[in-house]
């Protein structure tokens, strides 16, 4: 049964989603912001425990307060990798793992897709988030550590998208990967076509 939470401008959580624990404050916070801006969700999330969860087009700060507003709005926990140096220190160690925060070695031999690969398989669940783009400038290709990663350890895309033309942000299908990262890129970069960025479309194959 899906989490009952006040889903008039977030969507539901799953059962198998990763969460946060509840927070009544900061869920209001988050649904009171979109409100404020006049943007809902659209979609559903796939009630799977790991995946890798993409978010285009990224074209403005804006992007950042509008995630956050929907990450606290539902109370989801997504995780991303933080430089391990920002660990050292005991509060804000707690207080980024809290988060989702995971820390990467730079310098490590496997490498930062090999330590996001190897996260996500030991974990029981865990939504891996990051924006391909890597910029908020337009770009002429994304980069492929997303799918590096989905790929290597087992787990599907799913799309997330910031239509500023109708102040939606939305959900899609999640995309199985094959071992054409092109042509998987390039399937996942066509469906973005509709969605209109703040001051960027994601670029087309």
């Amino acid at each position: 049964m899906s989490d009952a939470r006040d889903n008039d401008v977030v969507l539901a959580l799953p059962p198998g989603a990763p969460r946060m624990p509840r927070n009544r404050l900061m869920e209001g916070l988050g649904r009171g912001i979109l409100r404020l801006f006049g943007w809902r969700m659209a979609g559903a999330f796939p009630d799977l425990p790991r995946l890798v969860l993409i978010a285009a087009p990224h074209s403005s700060n804006w992007d950042g307060l509008l995630g956050f507003a929907v990450k606290f709005g539902m109370g989801v926990k997504l995780s991303i990798l933080g430089k391990d140096s920002l660990m050292r220190v005991p509060l804000l160690r707690a207080l980024l793992r809290w988060q989702g925060v995971i820390p990467v070695d730079r310098s490590s031999p496997h490498g930062v897709v090999g330590q996001a690969v190897e996260a996500i398989r030991s974990a029981d669940r865990m939504w891996y988030a990051m924006a391909p783009e890597g910029t908020r400038k337009r770009v002429e290709r994304w980069r492929p550590g997303f799918w590096h990663i989905a790929h290597d350890a087992g787990v599907p895309v799913v799309p997330a998208y910031f239509d500023y033309a109708n102040k939606v942000i939305g959900i899609g299908p999640p995309f199985e990967l094959t071992d054409d990262m092109h042509a998987d890129i390039a399937r996942i970069q066509r469906w973005y076509k509709p969605f209109k960025g703040r001051n960027h479309d994601v670029v087309q194959p």
